[in-house]
């Protein structure tokens, strides 16, 4: 791989994969929200090239492209989604947008000769199973919202296009990711923010069974899956190993304050809420040896020191 090119590239998981990319000498073509105030979070490096444009105009990368002297990439990693959280995710009209972005991302990646097309899809596209289930390429899909649905939409429809191309497509379904540059309103952020501050955390009574895995991890797994991933695969990217939830948001309080106390059982669990979410990484790994090597204890400890620098001091 020379070059790679990354939509939602401001985000946690686009920052996470630019800097494994870097750390294999890929270059790497970095697409942005014009005028993001997020585009600052992008790595600086030489082989990184910062391009600023809509997803809704993605199919005009390549001419944007073209300007700065790239003809042609490897391949292109697609992470851009709008309304991804809160009402925007049943917005159907938005969820739409995105969908035809993501067949465009593919049309764009055809002509700039890319081998391999990554797709960045959901837990959202499976909508509830039972307890005790993993989630894997087999497990049925019936998603609940619309962003549920744009992704799983989007996921059939890039690999048809992609196929027509003659690009190899490999689509990954993301569950619980954790990690620097992640959005501040996350269970896993928002409980930092509120240990930080000094600020009682209250939540559920923590018993989900649930499975995260941290940003280095899940970019370590994207690029495996697009260098290494068998065309028309699914892979589920998680760590493939649950705990109570109570468990992880006690390694939480543990990282910022060992004192701090912790409000469990003062939320209700929302209606239809998810107890057992869990990924079968099996095929990942065997398809391409990716074994996750951070817990989330030593995960959890780089984000606390993320948020420490980089968010709290601003604040302060």
């Amino acid at each position: 791989m020379n070059t790679a090119i990354v939509t939602g590239s401001t985000g946690m998981l686009g920052i996470a994969l630019i800097n494994k990319l870097l750390e294999e000498n890929v270059r790497v073509v970095a697409v942005a929200r014009p005028g993001s105030s997020r585009i600052a979070n992008i790595p600086s490096d030489e082989r990184v090239t910062v391009i600023e444009i809509a997803l809704k105009d993605i199919i005009n990368l390549p001419v944007a492209l073209k300007a700065k002297g790239i003809t042609q990439a490897d391949s292109f990693f697609h992470f851009g989604w709008d309304g991804t959280f809160g009402d925007a995710r049943n917005n159907m009209d938005g969820q739409l947008i995105n969908v035809k972005a993501s067949v465009d991302a593919v049309r764009a990646a055809a002509e700039l000769k890319c081998e391999v097309f990554l797709g960045a899809g959901s837990q959202a596209e499976y909508g509830r199973v039972a307890d005790g289930i993993k989630l894997s390429a087999a497990t049925p899909t019936n998603p609940e919202n619309g962003y549920g649905i744009g992704k799983l939409c989007a996921c059939h429809m890039t690999r048809v296009e992609a196929h027509k191309f003659g690009i190899r497509h490999i689509w990954t379904r993301i569950l619980s990711v954790y990690g620097p540059y992640d959005g501040l309103h996350t269970m896993v952020m928002s409980g930092i923010g509120n240990l930080m501050d000094g600020l009682k955390a209250s939540y559920t009574k923590g018993e989900q069974m649930w499975d995260y895995i941290y940003c280095k991890d899940a970019a370590n797994a994207f690029y495996l899956a697009a260098t290494k991933g068998k065309d028309g695969s699914v892979y589920p990217i998680g760590s493939g190993n649950v705990r109570p939830l109570k468990d992880y948001i006690t390694d939480i309080r543990d990282a910022v304050n060992p004192s701090a106390e912790l409000g469990f059982g003062e939320v209700d669990y929302y209606p239809g809420q998810v107890m057992y979410l869990c990924a079968d990484i099996s095929s990942l790994t065997e398809d391409t040896g990716f074994i996750p090597q951070y817990s989330f204890a030593e995960g959890i400890k780089e984000t606390v020191e993320y948020y420490k620098n980089h968010i709290y001091t601003r604040q302060a």
